[in-house]
């Protein structure tokens, strides 16, 4: 009866300690869980933020005055605009494009000057 009686009270010790690490390990996961939460708050705030920032960066009038201001870039207007044609070149694609798209078939080109 006496080892019944000690091989149950081992059993009980062994028990308790078990609940007791269940217990501390659950509160540390919880604890641990509640700091994860936390930053992820923190996360999500800050990348917020960070895309209200990178809209205003992108906006076309800073873009523009960026682009004046470092790189002196101007605005093209057609006395500074020049063209270049290869007319031969122009014809013979669109003459050739005409034809795949009709059969074969020749199509007037419009737009190009000789």
């Amino acid at each position: 009866m006496t080892r019944l009686n000690i091989v149950l009270l081992l059993a009980v010790l062994a028990s308790a300690i078990y609940l007791v690490h269940t217990q501390y390990e659950s509160r540390r996961l919880f604890t641990e869980l509640d700091r994860a939460t936390v930053e992820a708050r923190r996360l999500e705030t800050e990348h917020q933020r960070l895309q209200v920032e990178k809209r205003a960066q992108a906006t076309p009038l800073r873009v523009e005055k960026i682009a004046r201001a470092q790189l002196n870039m101007r605005t093209a207007t057609p006395a500074i605009t020049q063209y270049v044609s290869d007319p031969q070149g122009v014809a013979a694609s669109a003459v050739a494009a005409a034809n795949a798209s009709t059969g074969g078939a020749p199509a007037p080109v419009q737009g190009v000057q000789p």
